[in-house]
């Protein structure tokens, strides 16, 4: 049972980073959109131009986790 268990955590380990790189994205995106719901509570005149760069960003964090799956394949 024990080798099963090893064996399978030797198989989850080669893939950590992938792991790594979507929780990083998933909290910068959600920090992201806390912060311009913020913006735009503060300056609704502005809520276009913060949506442009909301969704930019949101993009590029994203953009992460896709070469990190590319790096395992």
């Amino acid at each position: 049972m024990f080798a099963n268990l090893l064996a399978e955590a030797v198989g989850m380990t080669g893939s950590i980073h992938v792991a790594a790189a979507c929780l990083g994205a998933a909290i910068g995106v959600g920090i992201i959109g806390m912060k311009a719901s913020e913006a735009v509570g503060r300056n609704p005149g502005a809520a276009t131009k913060i949506l442009v760069q909301a969704i930019l960003s949101t993009a590029f964090a994203e953009g992460i986790v896709f070469f990190a799956i590319f790096l395992v394949k």
